[in-house]
């Protein structure tokens, strides 16, 4: 049983996070697709903030995940929905699958924020991991704040060792960001409502599906775009 103290603390906290549970869940597979391809359009068009662009050529996977939430009153969490391409053999990037990100963290906090957030895979590692189904970030892959620039260099970076940069955009600021502790897991129900039925998302990566809706091809095209130039 909490104590009376803690659990009047953590009521403000669950009343948070339910709210921004249920603003989450508003959000069907292509809408979140559309509003992946505007994070990603609107960062990669920002002057001279956008990320490095030899870490998107070499990158082997991109996710992005629109308005993740952030709520806390004293212990917090955080959870958004996403989507990953990874990059084939042949240099293309594949289909997306829908993935959701959660985390939590302790300290001193209080209130609800909207972060859009760019994950760049640099190794292969971390992109097995998440066709496995799900992975931690800085347990099962060391992740850092990732250089921002579009002529910053990763080997600027202190952190050589960082399988995966992070970037997070608020209030209009775009910066590199530590995410240590956050979970990537991939969406089976999205990926169902949007490829059909047992999907497995290594067949999404390798090119097993067909009739795939308009917005989901954009993001994978958006990215095309970015890393070709």
């Amino acid at each position: 049983m909490f104590k009376p103290t803690l659990r009047r603390l953590m009521l403000p906290m669950l009343a948070l996070l339910l709210a921004a549970g249920a603003a989450q869940a508003e959000d069907p597979p292509l809408v979140r697709a559309q509003n992946a391809v505007r994070v990603l359009n609107e960062i990669m068009q920002a002057p001279d903030k956008s990320i490095p662009h030899d870490l998107l050529r070499d990158a082997r996977a991109i996710a992005v995940i629109p308005d993740l939430v952030k709520a806390g009153f004293i212990f917090g969490g955080r959870r958004g929905e996403g989507l990953i391409s990874v990059k084939g053999a042949d240099g293309a990037w594949s289909n997306p699958s829908f993935i959701t990100m959660t985390g939590g963290s302790i300290g001193f906090q209080a209130g609800v924020s909207s972060t859009d957030v760019i994950l760049v895979f640099r190794t292969q590692r971390g992109v097995d991991s998440i066709v496995d189904g799900k992975f931690t970030l800085g347990a099962d892959a060391a992740a850092a704040a990732g250089p921002v620039g579009r002529t910053a260099s990763a080997s600027t970076d202190s952190q050589l060792k960082a399988e995966i940069y992070s970037y997070s955009r608020s209030r209009g600021l775009f910066a590199g960001v530590a995410l240590d502790g956050s979970a990537l897991r991939i969406d089976y129900d999205a990926n169902a409502a949007i490829y059909g039925a047992g999907i497995t998302p290594r067949r999404i990566f390798e090119g097993g599906v067909g009739h795939v809706p308009g917005p989901v091809v954009d993001f994978r095209d958006r990215l095309e775009e970015y890393t070709a130039r």
